[in-house]
């Protein structure tokens, strides 16, 4: 950055703009922000160089530069109106964002705006930065934190009644007890944040993400064609905004497809002209578990969890519904294949099946425990034996009926005795 200012005009704008390389640009602008001037068509022009200057240190990937950025201009900010500082503050932080590697980067940066804020007491600016950070927070697993920081804003902000603000903490905090595996109190968050949003006019890409994360509780509960419904809200919502969160929704609606056993659907679905748009990995990992499901081949399941890890595998929420999937299928296998028989050996079962011996033995003996089957392993052969369902005899539950039945009438007695007492 050179010692000498350029002046705030359109022409040095324009100059910077024609400049070939990114960081002739970059020392431009940065001239022109140490220009003292400070008449309204100067900050106008600023205003402007600050926008065209975090595009270009954000195409550079120079983010501690737009760190040291934000801390540059906080006596400019002084000259500005309120709004239009939020606007540049969550503009440069946004930035910050768009470049990868950056989310400890991004918490610190928070954490620096949030005490400035204080110390200038800039309430709106402040509490949407915290939002912010707690965000981050959560998406870095630091949830204890996340919890105190929303706890509290949550109340601040209901004090303020914002309700756009309050919609946004809601569905964040919703997001933070789901990962915390608090289902009850996610639910109570988002049904709050339904309740602020239905008050005011929702931006399309919010309304999504709370459709989205209504799917996802209803899928927790099992309530696959209710969360169906909400992602598929969710897809129209940001395929229409060319969010790249569509893939996701468009994912998590296969999935529903796939554990209401309708896994034929699946094909139909990604060949649409809405599923064409996103073809990749995501889609073709559910296609991949949908035609698993469909030939009930564990083999073919175990393939598709190998070959599409990322997408199925460090998804939380497709590993956790495929888990239990998966452990359906194995177990609807395992008693089909061992139905015919009385004994026999674990070694021919596992290589029916085309599983280790191990992993089929475990299954096995949990079933066992569980009362899938009536049976016993005989480990030292290496053997399973099933025993035949055992017939209930009728004599006990003829009894138990009998026996309520001379009780009702002992109550009856009583009743008429206790009439004819009195």
């Amino acid at each position: 950055m050179s010692s000498s200012y350029l002046p705030a005009t359109t022409e040095t704008i324009a100059q910077a703009l024609e400049a070939k390389d990114p960081s002739e640009a970059i020392s431009i602008l940065y001239r022109v922000l140490d220009d003292p001037s400070s008449s309204p068509e100067a900050l106008r022009m600023k205003e402007q160089a600050i926008t065209n200057l975090s595009d270009l240190l954000r195409q550079e990937s120079r983010a501690e530069d737009l760190r040291s950025l934000l801390t540059q201009l906080r006596p400019f900010f002084s000259l500005i109106p309120k709004a239009k500082t939020a606007k540049i503050v969550r503009g440069i932080i946004d930035s910050v964002a768009k470049i990868p590697g950056t989310s400890d980067l991004q918490i610190t940066l928070c954490k620096e705006m949030v005490q400035w804020t204080r110390a200038e007491k800039r309430t709106f600016l402040r509490q949407r930065v915290e939002a912010r950070l707690a965000a981050l927070l959560m998406e870095n697993k630091e949830y204890a934190e996340a919890l105190t920081l929303l706890t509290g804003l949550v109340k601040e902000v209901r004090r303020l009644d914002d309700k756009l603000l309050l919609v946004d903490i809601d569905l964040l905090e919703s997001k933070l007890h789901f990962s915390l595996r608090n289902l009850p109190k996610a639910k109570a968050a988002l049904t709050a944040a339904r309740t602020a949003a239905n008050a005011i006019y929702v931006p399309p890409a919010q309304q999504g993400a709370i459709d989205l994360q209504s799917g996802i509780l209803h899928a927790e509960e099992k309530d696959y064609k209710t969360a169906y419904s909400y992602f598929f809200e969710a897809f129209e919502s940001f395929n229409a905004l060319e969010d790249p969160k569509a893939v996701y929704s468009l994912k998590y609606m296969l999935l529903c497809k796939i554990m209401v056993s309708q896994a034929d659907d699946v094909a139909g679905i990604i060949s649409s002209k809405a599923g064409l748009q996103y073809v990749g990995p995501d889609l073709d990992a559910m296609k991949a578990v949908a035609d698993a499901h469909s030939k009930r081949s564990l083999r073919l399941f175990e393939i598709a969890l190998r070959d599409y890890k990322a997408q199925l595998e460090e998804d939380p929420i497709v590993h956790r519904h495929l888990s239990s999937l998966y452990d359906t299928l194995l177990e609807q296998n395992l008693c089909r294949l061992i139905e015919p028989f009385s004994r026999v050996e674990i070694a021919h079962i596992a290589e029916l099946i085309e599983l280790p011996i191990d992993n089929v033995e475990r299954k096995l003996s949990q079933m066992i425990l569980d009362k899938k089957f009536a049976g016993t392993l005989d480990q030292g052969a290496g053997c399973l034996v099933i025993f035949d369902d055992p017939k209930s005899d009728a004599i006990y539950p003829a009894t138990l009926e009998t026996i309520s039945n001379i009780g009702k009438v002992v109550d009856s007695l009583y009743v008429r005795s206790a009439k004819i007492m009195a």
